[in-house]
């Protein structure tokens, strides 16, 4: 179905956010290829249903794949919740079972215990990755004696989306999440940054939180994760290309998303508009 031509790794948002993630892991891996694509003609997916999610997503790393992505990463915590499951299991060894997807959340997970004193963690996220318990249910799986609370922030990313995550109006809604969920737990001293996004908010959260909290931003952790994933499987590492090329692909206006891309990035890229796999 695909072409088995060695290729570059693809990487999958359903905006802008996923670029924090894909920073992280050129740095940690600059000689790869890669493809990233943001779905920002119908970003955001929070709030979307965990069926129209997994189409989206579904179509998204097909075409990934036709580009000739050998490894696809979901760098959105809302498709990793709703959608990785069923693409892993349903879809990829009907496509090609020496193709992977991998997502964001587990190797988040997988620290949680060694970064919380207190084993109290709470999570900041998407209304689709909070109420898909996606966290929750990994967290206690591996570690069933912490205790995980989850809060919904739903204007987060569209105040990132439309480049207001610095403003004063930004305030009202990053105080308003944080007195919500340190009231649900006071114990929590860890909070994950479960939305991609989040990181341009980081120094807004910063500011009001109490001391002693650890704030948890996944890009780096995720980018040491897939180094030693690649490590692990060298059967994968040799389907990848290694020319430290990069190319960006947008579902949405090229321009909109060159100008919105430079905030994340801190230089100007060159974008193609796409469309996804029907």
């Amino acid at each position: 179905m695909f072409s088995a031509v060695p290729g570059p790794i693809g990487i999958f948002d359903s905006g802008y956010g996923g670029l924090t993630i894909f920073d992280k892991i050129r740095a940690a891996m600059p000689g790869y290829d890669y493809i990233y694509l943001g779905d920002n003609a119908r970003s955001p997916y929070g709030t979307r249903s965990f069926e129209v999610v997994y189409r989206f997503t579904k179509q998204a790393v097909e075409t990934l794949f036709n580009e000739g992505c050998q490894l696809v990463i979901l760098a959105c915590n809302t498709a990793s919740a709703k959608a990785l499951r069923t693409i892993q299991q349903r879809d990829l060894p009907q496509w090609d079972p020496a193709r992977r997807g991998l997502g964001v959340i587990r190797p988040t997970v997988e620290l949680m215990d060694k970064i919380s004193k207190s084993k109290h963690v709470g999570i900041l996220g998407t209304t689709g990755t909070i109420t898909s318990d996606s966290y929750s249910l990994e967290i206690k799986k591996m570690f069933p004696h912490m205790t995980v609370t989850g809060e919904a922030c739903p204007m987060w990313v569209p105040l990132v989306e439309n480049n207001e995550f610095d403003s004063p109006g930004a305030d009202y809604f990053v105080r308003k999440h944080l007195e919500h969920i340190l009231a649900a737990d006071p114990e929590i001293d860890t909070l994950v940054l479960g939305c991609t996004h989040y990181p341009l908010l980081i120094e807004k959260i910063k500011a009001f939180l109490p001391e002693g909290i650890t704030l948890f931003s996944q890009g780096e952790y995720v980018a040491a994760s897939l180094t030693d994933y690649l490590r692990r499987h060298p059967e994968m590492d040799i389907r990848l290309t290694k020319q430290g090329n990069c190319r960006f692909l947008t579902t949405e206006s090229a321009a909109k998303f060159s100008d919105a891309a430079s905030v994340f990035l801190n230089h100007p890229v060159e974008v193609e508009q796409i469309r996804l796999v029907e």
